[in-house]
């Protein structure tokens, strides 16, 4: 995502976010507006086989989670002196929360986030990577799964894996899984590569 240089930045205030519903901006950094760009159909089939290999990996037995795909997310406020340039907001393409403390509010649903997923794109990858995982970090969110391609961005290559370090705010890469992704915390899951990438879902026996 990025905002054209030539234009003055789109200012939401947290009281303008608030008012309205929220799906009614895009993603927020420092209070301006970010400019969507549209995602690749290979970038949107990845994100789809990814939220139904975390949400079939749910155990029916513990409590309660759920997955939300591309649903906004208020982060800790910018700490700056102008009030127009505090907010931030971001639209995740993929969260699994821990929903024992009742339904999604975008107010509070960070600290509710278990694991967070973000599939790069050649106009998103420098933010994926970069302020991304800082943010994610401070808020305290446990895992940060980043989904690269490879250079022509039809593949995925890898999935790098962060989880917070001794601090609890910055993350450190815990492992790079580059044929299948498998994890046992916050959810016990395995899917390869070719299956995040298959035109056709898995089956279930």
């Amino acid at each position: 995502m990025s905002t054209p240089q030539d234009e003055p930045p789109h200012l939401v205030s947290v009281e303008e976010f608030l008012a309205g519903p929220p799906g009614s901006f895009g993603e927020i950094h420092d209070g301006a507006l970010i400019t969507a760009m549209a995602q690749s159909p290979e970038h949107d089939l990845v994100v789809r086989r990814l939220a139904a290999a975390v949400e079939y990996a749910i155990d029916p037995q513990s409590p309660c989670r759920e997955v939300h795909s591309d649903t906004p997310i208020r982060l800790a406020d910018a700490d700056l002196p102008d009030p127009h340039r505090r907010l931030r907001v971001r639209y995740p393409d993929l969260i699994l929360r821990d929903c024992t403390d009742g339904p999604y509010d975008v107010q509070y649903v960070a600290r509710q986030v278990l694991l967070i997923v973000e599939v790069t794109s050649e106009d998103t990858v420098d933010t994926d990577i970069g302020i991304k995982r800082e943010l994610y970090a401070r808020e305290g969110i446990p895992v940060y799964l980043i989904v690269h391609f490879g250079k022509d961005w039809q593949r995925v290559t890898e999935i790098e894996e962060c989880r917070l370090d001794w601090s609890g705010r910055r993350y450190v890469t815990r492992h790079t899984h580059t044929d299948a992704l498998v994890l046992t915390e916050p959810v016990s899951m395995a899917i390869t590569f070719a299956e995040l990438q298959s035109r056709l879902p898995r089956r279930r026996y």
